[in-house]
């Protein structure tokens, strides 16, 4: 086969600009500009936006107001007018035998011209009731033996840069009339595309496009869905395997006695998952290459004593741990919480009588001051440190860790990839710490199988026993909110705390939100006048933060007021009560964050969202709420609700889009392509035996984009 003749890939259409088409002068080449249409190849993967279905051939008297429906009939009438504003109307009368339809045109009086008494034609639209009659506005109209009955595909269009449909399909139409002897290159392996019943690239891209059947369509989308998954799982799943080939990772000894002995202290069991995950982690801990693991857990699963097993396996083997937390109040918490869990655990050390010595936590964060940060450097160099706990501050220059063995990050979605590996680089020599990720901020299987492709996942998806639910009610009226300030006096009365939190700090006259501030107020002259309030917010200094938090832990506060700064972090049993003010403003997971602060006690917990849902989105966001305390199953309805946005953030511009894909409704085609992945990675890991595929993924998934998917 000679090179003219080879099959063409969708690369070879990358260096092709639109404007050779016919038909594309330079007004068109700017509305295709505004679309980011420049190439044949942005045009052949601009598909279309969804399909009319003209084999719906009905009866004229079987027309239902409000369908769409085709139907083939003949012209018995036709009528030009114009309006009383100067403006031409064009009207068809139209007749099958069981009726008659009234077609209405505007501004088209060419119309009358194309339509005449006598002529079959058939019209696509949506049925209208007009004094009685069944009309269709601006109908699609065909003669009869042009494309009737068939599928007609509308792109994703702009008037105002007229850019229309008719246009685009055009333009499509020429670029696979001058393929169809090349055709279009295969990128991926007979067996697997025979596997999945997949049918061709060729095939995929002119049914797409140029679809005899709504089932053609089904099976194209199916087969470049897969091809956009399968790039990217292929690109995260190589990243995962060089990682694993190229970096030198601590092989932990797990047969020492530290986390034994930690358990033994614990004073409770530890449920089946954490046994699970906890076993996933050590045989990665004992691995020579470095353990990259994500560890989800919802709000109370536990995922801090699992922290603290990858934690303290680093320190067994006279090595350190580290733990990074997005702001201080979180890192405060972790270092409070683990510091009392392993109190009074020993570790071995050349520098005493004994042998032995207390294992040491420490704390660094902004607000330490310059005299122990400096002594906390030293000791963290010296190795003296054995755990440090801290903000960002842990990867500022001038922190050294002496052997860096185990990092473990929380609500990891809040660093970037940069501070992730700045943390990574602060061990000495020349291997790399093992990274356990946590998130508290559950997202559906399939979508962790996209953003975090390049890490293991394990799931806490079991609640430790004795957790009471937290009912959660929706007060959505002003006689069901003053029912809630009553509820909270009364929580009050009983010796309990509660937490009300608002969406702004300040005045929005914007948004029309009731902000911290003014709610502060208002509570504190009116419905919970005569308790002890206090208000908590991000504008405030850390040394104003940290004395209202220690006031609300001791319990000298009844009601904190605060804005979404409590979201991680505080952890204060005796608050059995939380007040979330203009719900609707907040999304599913940051609602459920908040909602964890409270039931964490052995006390009953209640949480009341306050405000209507403004729109359809915002009550199902609310329903569901009430509905469930599963963050998994929360997560999935966000998915739903969101679409792929929530997940894939920042991912929403540039080639490498999912353009057909969708975490939703492909669900089980995330993991068919993930499984082909690691088939063809683990075959080779430059994927030579499919160099195409090879190819497009580097054209598709830039490096940075790669990162990107990565970091979040």
């Amino acid at each position: 086969m000679s090179p003219g003749d080879e099959p063409l890939t969708l690369l070879d259409f990358a260096s092709k600009p639109v404007g050779d088409l016919v038909g594309v002068g330079p007004k068109k080449l700017q509305a295709l500009a505004s679309a980011e249409i420049a190439t044949l190849h942005d045009l052949l993967l601009h598909y279309p936006l969804r399909y009319i279905d003209r084999t719906r051939q009905v009866a004229i008297n079987e027309l239902v107001p409000g369908d769409e429906a085709m139907v083939l009939g003949e012209v018995v009438g036709v009528d030009s007018r114009r309006t009383r504003n100067g403006k031409s109307m064009v009207t068809v009368s139209l007749s099958d035998g069981s009726g008659k339809l009234s077609l209405s045109f505007f501004n088209q009086p060419w119309r009358a011209k194309q339509m005449y008494e006598g002529m079959q034609a058939v019209v696509f639209g949506k049925v209208d009731l007009y004094r009685g009659s069944r009309q269709m506005s601006s109908p699609i109209v065909d003669l009869v033996g042009d494309k009737t009955g068939r599928i007609v595909p509308v792109y994703p269009q702009s008037a105002k840069a007229g850019l229309h449909t008719w246009d685009v399909a055009e333009w499509v139409a020429q670029v696979l009339r001058r393929s169809s002897v090349r055709g279009f290159a295969e990128a991926v392996p007979q067996s697997i595309l025979d596997r999945w019943n997949l049918v061709s690239r060729d095939a995929a891209l002119r049914m797409i496009h140029q679809p005899e059947s709504m089932g053609d369509v089904d099976m194209a989308r199916r087969r470049l869905v897969f091809d956009e998954l399968l790039r990217i799982q292929c690109k995260l799943v190589r990243k995962k395997r060089v990682l694993e080939a190229e970096q030198s990772g601590v092989a932990h000894n797990l047969d020492g006695t530290l986390f034994a002995e930690f358990l033994g202290r614990l004073g409770f069991p530890l449920t089946k998952a954490q046994e699970r995950v906890i076993s996933e982690i050590h045989s990665d801990l004992g691995a020579d290459s470095p353990m990259h693991r994500l560890l989800q857990g919802d709000v109370g699963s536990g995922k801090t004593v699992v922290a603290v097993a990858a934690l303290l396996t680093a320190v067994e083997g006279g090595h350190q741990g580290a733990l990074m937390a997005p702001t201080e109040v979180l890192a405060e918490q972790h270092y409070r919480g683990i510091s009392a869990l392993l109190s009074g655990l020993t570790v071995r050390s050349d520098l005493t009588l004994l042998g032995e010595r207390e294992l040491r936590v420490a704390f660094l964060a902004g607000r330490v001051g310059a005299a122990e940060r400096r002594r906390i450097r030293t000791d963290l160099a010296n190795g003296e440190i054995d755990i440090a706990i801290g903000t960002h501050a842990l990867i500022q220059e001038g922190v050294d860790f002496n052997s860096l063995g185990v990092i473990v990050i929380d609500e990891q979605h809040r660093f970037g990839v940069e501070q992730r590996a700045a943390l990574r680089e602060k061990s000495a020599g020349d291997t790399t710490p093992d990274v356990l990720v946590m998130t508290a901020t559950p997202i559906p299987r399939t979508a962790a199988m996209t953003v975090y492709g390049d890490l293991d996942v394990s799931v806490l998806d079991e609640m430790p026993p004795g957790r009471i639910p937290i009912v959660t009610t929706w007060a959505r009226t002003d006689l069901e909110e003053i029912a809630v300030w009553s509820a909270i006096r009364g929580s009050i009365a009983d010796g309990n705390q509660a937490y009300v939190v608002c969406p702004l700090i300040g005045e929005s006259e914007i948004l029309e939100v009731r902000s911290a501030e003014e709610t502060f107020e208002r509570l504190d002259n009116d419905e919970l006048a005569g308790l002890r309030l206090a208000l908590l917010h991000g504008r405030m200094s850390s040394a104003d933060k940290d004395a209202i938090m220690s006031s609300f832990r001791d319990g000298e506060i009844d009601v904190l007021v605060a804005t979404t700064v409590i979201e991680v972090g505080v952890d204060v049993s005796n608050a059995t009560a939380m007040v979330i003010v203009d719900a609707g403003r907040f999304g599913i997971a940051q609602l459920h964050q908040l909602r964890g602060r409270v039931g964490r006690g052995s006390v009953a917990s209640q949480c009341y969202l306050l405000g209507e849902g403004e729109t359809p989105d915002s009550e199902q966001r609310l329903e569901a709420l009430v509905r469930t305390t599963d963050g998994f199953e929360l997560a999935e309805v966000d998915l739903d609700l969101r679409g792929e946005g929530t997940i894939m953030g920042e991912r929403q511009k540039g080639r490498n889009d999912l353009r057909l894909a969708s975490l939703r409704r492909d669900r089980e085609w995330v993991e068919h392509a993930r499984q082909v992945a690691f088939e063809l990675v683990d075959t080779s890991l430059d994927l030579s035996q499919v160099p195409l595929l090879a190819a497009e993924i580097e054209f598709y998934l830039a490096e940075e984009d790669a990162e990107f998917l990565l970091k979040d």
